[in-house]
């Protein structure tokens, strides 16, 4: 199946065409980016950032300009790596046209009729695509994934949830990588901690509800769960580690909670790992240096499992940003709708 990917030069990008590369299901037939980079080869326009070599199978392809008109119909699903500003006006465009946009933009996540899906808890709100084509009048769709820090904790929750988990607190040392290659400058971030990452917070209370509710064929009802979270960014460069209490309606023992993340859903596409949690029984772990790239970095690594009295938990999560929070997820949403859809 051919593919493409918007916004191809940037850093989540740059994940999209290396988690792309060799792909059993998907080759890459179209890179997009801004004008001053449209015309060169991928190598001239892409400033490669990454672990390991730019793959030799893009380096002379020609990067077009970011419009529908540039991409050849043979292309099935397009791969966004676009900021929001740019994200609301050129996905509805790809939506329009009939491709499957797999978004990592923030905008609309929330809206009645976009799917927002981690494909191990909710593949069934897909089915918004068929209210979406319906009431906008597309011939394709657009499907989300969430923030990357919201990404990170809700497996964990969505593990917790039949448990009876009615309320969470969570604090994040975020990874400076989720702000983009320019996002944060050495003097910002070096010996500092920033306990503030714009719109973050909001995201992390919000879009877990929507994660974890129940579609009913029309609208996702949302779980009613309350979140309440402060993010920080810290100066690690990949791997975001968040520190949870959760409160349920009756005691949850340790041992449950390891057993229900130890045994949450795992799925048989190529993107997915072995195992979705990993739960760690050291006292120190999860770390980002050594856990971030579990299960190639789409794992979800908890520990440090702890009653905390009072029917509630505390434990701690990490999972890779650019990885399970940003290209992976949204490769791994595009994988779920071409089985199920396409």
């Amino acid at each position: 199946m051919k593919v493409g990917v918007l916004g191809a030069t940037g850093n989540v990008g740059q994940r999209f065409v290396q988690l792309l590369e060799d792909h059993p299901w998907f080759e890459i037939d179209a890179l997009t980016a801004s004008e001053t980079s449209a015309g060169k080869t991928y190598a001239d326009a892409a400033a490669w950032a990454l672990p390991n070599e730019m793959p030799d199978a893009v380096r002379e392809v020609t990067v077009r300009e970011t419009s529908a008109d540039e991409v050849s119909d043979e292309v099935e699903i397009v791969f966004s790596a676009l900021p929001s500003s740019a994200a609301k006006e050129v996905e509805p465009e790809f939506a329009r046209d009939g491709y499957i946009v797999a978004s990592n933009a923030g905008w609309a996540r929330l809206e009645d009729d976009m799917p927002l899906v981690v494909p191990e808890i909710n593949p069934d709100h897909l089915g918004l695509l068929e209210v979406q084509r319906d009431e906008r009048g597309w011939d394709g769709g657009i499907i989300k994934n969430p923030n990357c820090s919201a990404i990170t904790m809700t497996p964990t929750l969505a593990a917790l949830h039949p448990l009876g988990l009615n309320e969470v607190t969570v604090a994040t040392l975020q990874a400076v990588s989720g702000a983009g290659y320019m996002g944060v400058t050495s003097m910002e971030i070096l010996d500092n901690v920033v306990p503030y990452i714009g719109s973050e917070e909001w995201k992390m209370e919000n879009e877990p509800r929507k994660i974890l509710g129940e579609f009913d064929g029309a609208r996702v009802d949302e779980a009613d769960v309350s979140i309440s979270a402060s993010c920080n960014r810290v100066p690690t460069v990949d791997g975001h580690l968040e520190n949870l209490w959760c409160r349920f309606d009756e005691d949850v023992g340790e041992d449950d909670a390891k057993e229900a993340m130890r045994g949450f859903t795992t799925l048989d596409l190529p993107t997915a790992p072995d195992q979705t949690i990993v739960v760690r029984e050291e006292n120190d772990r999860p770390q980002p240096r050594l856990d971030r790239n579990t299960g190639g970095g789409m794992s979800v690594v908890a520990g440090r499992i702890r009653d905390d009295g009072d029917a509630r938990l505390k434990y701690s999560c990490l999972s890779h940003n650019t990885v399970r929070g940003a290209a992976g997820a949204s490769v791994l949403n595009a994988e779920l709708v071409a089985e199920r859809y396409l």
